[in-house]
């Protein structure tokens, strides 16, 4: 059975790194940068033709491709370079100061990426001048096209696509894309059903283990070139403040397996782990018991999950948790900070709770007093005040694993954190600067999307933070450490205001785990949950989930 376009992942055959792409006619046009191949591709079946077979060689290192009318319009190294349809022989337009990354056109208008500058360029087509510039929307190589009256901009470090107005750049909305490493996208309107799609490319490398015959033990890791196209789904909600992409429907397992490591003896335990909650991006469609029935709780507008037992000793086994059905898409919010230049005071209700030291942030600490202070200098923009204190944890950390938290104050002095501990900074930050926020997590489902119907394992639990604005009455996500990926910057935005589809949102500022015995809390110092219980994580990916309908 065919898939609807929607759902359908085109693979050309014989490609290794897709770069640009282009709409022609009933055919997709991709420009392979390694080979040089221009391939035109069906989409329905991937049959794919090598369009300049006589001329592949001079299209190696081609990263943008565009189409208008007869011409073919190209970008390699600082040059742009054009040709007629068929002949495929390159003639040079205009030659930048820096890297021409991507090309759009639109009639008489050429539209130019360049990182190296910053800017997209625009020149006119008849006279070979520029007639102005936008400022660039990400910090990565961007690839471009045009529809109408848009501009749209793919950033293989932002993982983002970004909706410009073609008139001003001004940037309309942005959405996070399924997959890393976005290099080329295009509109395409299918004949049959005259239905347009976004479709977006990837190229980046794998890795895999190799059967290899000539070496004892005869696994080894090596890479492989991954590259393909895969519609880009997207929903604007301009009241919300966010626009969605693509998601997924995931079966995630969470349960315990007791197996204690040391004598215990405890009675009446209340066991209470938390379940996924429903956002703007997340719909919970179904959850049950594992191993062991459970009683369901509402605390602080929360779901959780209650496990009691009369009592629990050391020769007991049991498997006890929850199995959910999610429906999960990326989410992108978007809002200017001259929207929040007045906001109201905190309401009293959340200062007393948001931002107090409730969990060992060494808030009083000289060292984290004085972060605070030069996190923002003299920023009052609330927004302006998040994004900085951001930077500024991503200067002083870089990211490492431990096996236990340590408080912020040690984080600062020692320089490398955990992602818990980026989380534990990042909380002592804001609220000594009166910025409400609280934790979230607590695990992200391995972000195979193309792996469905098999079970995944993560490596590791995640946190980030949620940030309150006053006024907007919106909690927004922010990502602990994955946008901290450049040494001291420009580090990417894709995590600030939004989320992966990948990311399960499970217990907003209440703990995931707790167990309490005879109404006590147990004392982490003598036992712990993990001296108790091995835990098991479990992700299902179903499959693709069909685009919003407006």
């Amino acid at each position: 059975m065919s898939q609807p376009l929607w759902q359908r992942t085109i693979r050309p055959f014989g490609a290794a790194a897709l770069h640009g792409i282009a709409s022609y006619g009933d055919r997709l046009l991709a420009i392979d940068r390694v080979k040089g191949y221009l391939l035109q591709i069906d989409p329905v079946s991937d049959n794919t033709t090598i369009l300049n077979w006589q001329t592949a060689e001079e299209f190696v290192d081609i990263t943008g491709i565009a189409v208008w009318e007869d011409t073919l319009w190209c970008t390699r190294d600082d040059t742009v370079y054009y040709c007629q349809w068929g002949e495929f022989k390159l003639k040079p337009f205009v030659t930048l100061p820096y890297t021409a990354d991507g090309v759009a056109v639109w009639r008489s208008t050429i539209y130019i990426t360049c990182q190296k500058a910053g800017y997209i360029l625009i020149f006119d087509s008849n006279t070979g001048g520029q007639i102005t510039r936008f400022f660039a929307p990400g910090v990565g190589i961007e690839n471009i096209t045009v529809k109408e009256e848009n501009l749209w901009v793919c950033d293989r470090t932002e993982q983002t696509v970004y909706c410009l107005d073609r008139a001003t750049g001004d940037i309309q909305f942005s959405v996070l894309t399924p997959f890393e490493c976005p290099t080329g996208l295009t509109f395409y309107t299918q004949p049959q059903t005259n239905e347009t799609l976004l479709y977006v490319a990837y190229a980046s490398e794998e890795a895999y283990i190799r059967d290899n015959p000539n070496l004892d033990p005869s696994h080894e890791l090596t890479y492989r070139d991954r590259t393909f196209i895969h519609p880009l789904q997207y929903h604007y909600n301009s009241q919300g403040h966010y626009a969605l992409s693509n998601g997924y429907a995931i079966e995630m397992v969470y349960a315990e397996e007791l197996s204690p490591l040391d004598e215990v003896d405890l009675e009446q335990v209340e066991w209470r782990i938390a379940l996924p909650a429903s956002t703007d991006r997340q719909k919970v469609v179904h959850v049950e018991p594992i191993g062991l029935p459970f009683t369901e709780e509402i605390q602080d507008g929360q779901r959780v999950a209650v496990f009691k037992f009369d009592h629990l000793t050391t020769g007991d086994r049991h498997v006890f948790g929850w199995k959910a059905i999610v429906e999960v898409r990326s989410i992108k919010y978007r809002i200017a900070p001259r929207e929040v230049e007045n906001i109201p005071p905190l309401p009293p209700e959340f200062a007393q709770r948001y931002l107090v030291d409730d969990d060992e942030l060494a808030m009083e600490s000289y060292i984290v007093r004085r972060a605070a202070r030069e996190a923002i200098g003299s920023e009052t923009n609330i927004l302006r005040q998040m994004y900085s204190i951001r930077n500024y944890v991503y200067d002083q950390l870089s990211y490492g694993i431990k096996p236990h938290i340590d408080t912020p104050d040690i984080v600062l002095d020692r320089g490398v954190g955990s992602c818990g501990e980026y989380v534990g900074v990042l909380l002592a930050l804001m609220r000594l600067n009166g910025i409400a926020c609280r934790t979230i997590g607590r695990y992200k489902c391995p972000p195979y999307a193309e792996h469905q119907q098999v079970p995944l394992q993560p490596d590791f639990n995640h946190v980030w933070v949620e940030f309150y604005l006053p006024g907007l009455d919106l909690w927004l996500p922010m990502e602990s450490n994955p946008d901290d990926v450049v040494e001291q910057g420009p580090y990417p935005a894709r995590f600030f205001m939004g989320l992966a589809w990948y990311h399960i949102e499970i217990g907003k500022g209440i703990s995931f785990e707790t167990v309490k015995s005879n109404g006590v809390p147990l004392n982490k110092e003598e036992i712990s949950i993990g001296d108790l219980a091995i835990n098991h994580i479990r992700f299902t990916i179903l499959h693709e989930l069909p685009p919003v309908k407006s």
